[in-house]
């Protein structure tokens, strides 16, 4: 049976509530390397409720380098609106402060694996997630236009650097496809524990919505199928009319079955709480946000001869060998090319646009 813990919280009391998490869910931390992995959707003030509140994160921090991990990373590739400006996004948003000197930008590096042929045969993932020994998720209870609401598992779309994020948007093709998605890119790399900002919740038409509700809570547990079922719950959705969900129940990732799942604190549906159609139409039939992933996606890096100096760095940094020198000028494949952008973030010379 899966556990779920729902306790009070505040921002200014927050520590409280992630030392019940660690007691309850006892992720071995000692010596080993730790990857904090917030929700930065883009940059804005911490006050918009889009992205984990730094307090969270903050408190997160100090528990885990407390318990005296061999590194400690906190990172995140942000959304649409901010590729490539992973430093921006979390200084603004108050998150850098919060991470106490772990941050770093996870979008530097990154490693290609094999994907779902039927989306795209490979994507690239950042290297710290992969190379974590622990990850920890901290999502935001918010709603979201296509999958309904956004918790355990839609954060890890956040693994994925650059505009591939807008390619496999496309290539899903539809919201059914979408939901299915966001299993594959979890299955990437399962996080090791869940713990969600839900002090104050978003609802509406997420995840940038300017509806914000105070909940008062930290949710956590160490299965996100059977978290995102009780966010579900909460927002007054039955969890299994969420595809993702039965997609990942179906892959064997949990249960989001009320029998399934010990509640322990107090479950309690949020009354009137504003949720998005459950058929995706809020973005999958918006021509102004379609207009924004093709041009996104669309997007593929070009050196400047005036100012790249020859020396590899990106042709030995994509992960896809999308890259190639020619006239001692590297040049972009854009058949093979999946858009992470790490040879516009590795370029010593920042000689690479995206255009």
């Amino acid at each position: 049976m899966h556990k779920v813990l729902i306790h009070p919280a505040t921002y200014e009391n927050v520590r409280a509530a992630i030392d019940r998490v660690f007691a309850l869910f006892p992720v071995p931390i000692r010596g080993r390397k730790v990857l904090l992995k917030p929700n930065v959707l883009r940059s804005g003030g911490a006050h918009e409720g889009i992205t984990t509140h730094p307090a969270v994160l903050r408190a997160v921090v100090e528990k885990v380098a407390a318990l005296e991990p061999a590194a400690l990373i906190v990172g995140d590739n942000p959304g649409l609106f901010n590729y490539g400006a992973n430093e921006e996004a979390f200084t603004k948003t108050g998150l850098m402060e919060a991470a106490a000197g772990h941050y770093r930008n996870i979008g530097l590096d990154s490693v290609k694996m094999p994907f779902d042929a039927a989306f795209m045969p490979a994507v690239s993932v950042s290297r710290a997630v992969l190379d974590a020994d622990v990850v920890i998720s901290l999502p935001k209870f918010k709603t979201h236009g296509l999958t309904v609401m956004t918790g355990a598992i839609k954060n890890s779309y956040g693994i994925l650097p650059g505009a591939q994020k807008a390619l496999l948007h496309r290539a899903a093709g539809s919201p059914e496809r979408f939901h299915e998605l966001v299993v594959e890119v979890f299955r990437l790399r399962v996080p090791d524990l869940f713990i969600v900002d839900a002090v104050v919740g978003m609802e509406g038409n997420g995840p940038a919505s300017p509806d914000l509700r105070e909940i008062g809570l930290v949710l956590a547990s160490d299965n996100a199928v059977a978290l995102d079922a009780v966010i579900a719950t909460m927002m007054g959705l039955d969890p299994g009319r969420l595809r993702f969900l039965r997609t990942a129940k179906e892959a064997g990732l949990g249960d989001f079955e009320s029998e399934a799942i010990e509640i322990i604190g107090e479950m309690r549906k949020i009354p009137d709480f504003k949720v998005p159609p459950l058929g995706g139409e809020a973005i999958i039939g918006n021509p102004a946000m379609q207009a924004i992933l093709h041009q996104r996606g669309a997007v593929r890096p070009h050196a400047d001869p005036a100012l790249c100096t020859g020396c590899g760095t990106c042709v030995e940094q994509c992960p896809v060998s999308a890259l190639a020198m020619s006239d001692g000028v590297p040049q972009v494949d854009a058949a093979s090319c999946i858009a992470c952008f790490c040879c516009q973030e590795m370029c010593p010379e920042k000689a690479i646009a995206l255009t």
